[in-house]
Parts: structure tokens; sequence; C-alpha cells
């Protein structure tokens, strides 16, 4: 029987910002300088693979943080821009970066909803998040944390630990006082998301809210609208 439903969180409840593309074309048009968008995919490329390989057991927040900002730095250079580097880069971070995601971070229309649906029938709540920082605040100021009985952050010293690894799942289990038969997970990622929950024994939902990963996984959704269904259905 299901008593708890775990939820990934970016791009499954909230969202921010615009794509990376048109942040830098406004900075450029501030700044007055041109993109080389051939330099642009290789120094895109670069700083989504330095994201990826930021590992929650090597290095402490504020190592995470700084070896954030240096990626970003990196990548406006590699875009050869030779003026005001830091400058851009940190308008860069503050339109892109999960660091400054309280300023415009957004819950899609289905979240509250949802949560106050399973909670309401019963279920314990939590997320469980490949985040940089703790989530805690983020989720205060969104106004979502009391429907939650734990927010699990990968990169928090408590639990350092990144999906698809199963100890950050085992960790959320235990502070949830579940099973992992007892509980679903909810997320948009396949490899973290699915890979990971299943892994750890842990029904696995992936929610597609853009249509771009058709019949990659058997239980799929479009919307949380969806979930409370599914979890009747008892599929």
């Amino acid at each position: 029987m299901i008593k708890a439903v775990f939820f990934d969180f970016y791009k499954t409840l909230c969202v921010w910002g615009q794509p990376l593309e048109a942040s830098l074309q406004k900075i450029a048009e501030r700044y007055q300088f041109e993109i080389d968008w051939e330099r642009y995919a290789t120094a895109r490329e670069n700083l989504y693979a330095d994201a990826s390989d930021s590992d929650p057991t090597e290095h402490s927040l504020f190592e995470t943080m700084q070896e954030i900002v240096e990626s970003y730095y990196e990548f406006v250079r590699g875009l050869g821009v030779q003026e005001h580097v830091g400058q851009i880069t940190w308008e860069l971070l503050q339109s892109e970066h999960s660091l400054f995601a309280a300023t415009n971070a957004t819950l899609y229309d289905d979240v509250v909803p949802t949560l106050e649906h399973l909670r309401d029938t019963g279920f314990k709540l939590a997320i469980v998040s490949n985040w940089d920082t703790p989530l805690d605040p983020l989720t205060e100021r969104l106004g979502i944390a009391h429907y939650f009985d734990t927010i699990v952050a990968s990169h928090d010293a408590r639990v350092r630990s990144a999906k698809p690894d199963p100890y950050i799942f085992n960790y959320t289990l235990a502070a949830v006082g579940i099973s992992a038969a007892e509980a679903v997970h909810v997320g948009d990622t396949y490899e973290a998301d699915i890979v990971g929950a299943r892994n750890a024994g842990i029904r696995p939902i992936l929610i597609d809210r853009d249509k771009t990963q058709t019949d990659k996984w058997r239980e799929t959704i479009q919307s949380l609208s969806e979930l409370s269904g599914l979890l009747s259905a008892g599929t």
C-alpha cells in the first residue's frame, strides 16, 4: 500500500527564468558585445558538463557554490568576452542559476491543488532533489514547505548524495518512516528519477510536461493533476 509520495523539485514542482540563450542575448545587448554562437555551443556543453559532474560528497556547500560561479565565469570567457567578465557572469547567474531561484521561481499551476489533495487524503509527502543548496528556504518562500514531511537536497551536509544514488532515497524513506514498497517517486529526469527510484525499490512515475519523453517509461503523466487518479487506480 502506497503511504508516501516523493517529488523531484525543478521542472516537477517549479520552474524559473528563460532559456540560457535569451538571458545571454539580453546581457549582450546591455554590454554591447556580439555573441559568437559557434563558440557558444562548445561553451554551453562545457558548462552543463561541469554542472552534471557536481558530486555532493566531494565538496562543502561553499566549495560547491564557488565551483558554480567559476564554471559560469569560464563559460562567459569561452564566448570570447574580454571586458566586464565578472560582472556579466554575475548577471547571468542571477537570471539563470538555482543559486538565485528565490528571486524568480514559480510553481506550476497543478502543484498546490495536488499537494493539498494528497495531504488531505493521508499521504506523507517529501521532496528528493539534486540541488546545490538547502531547499527549505526556497520552498518556504514559495509557500509549499508546510506540505512536506521532509525536504531532502543532495548537497545538504546531512545528505551528501545525489540521484540516482540509492542513498538519497533511503535517507528520505528513513526520515518519513516508511519502506520503499510504500512510496512512489515523481520526477522529470529518466536517469536520476526513474532509474534512481527503481534501484532503491521505489515505484517511479515520470512527469513529462513538455511531451518530449514519449514511451520512455510505462507510468508517465503530463500533469500532477493525473497523479491522484493513478494512485487510486493502484496500477
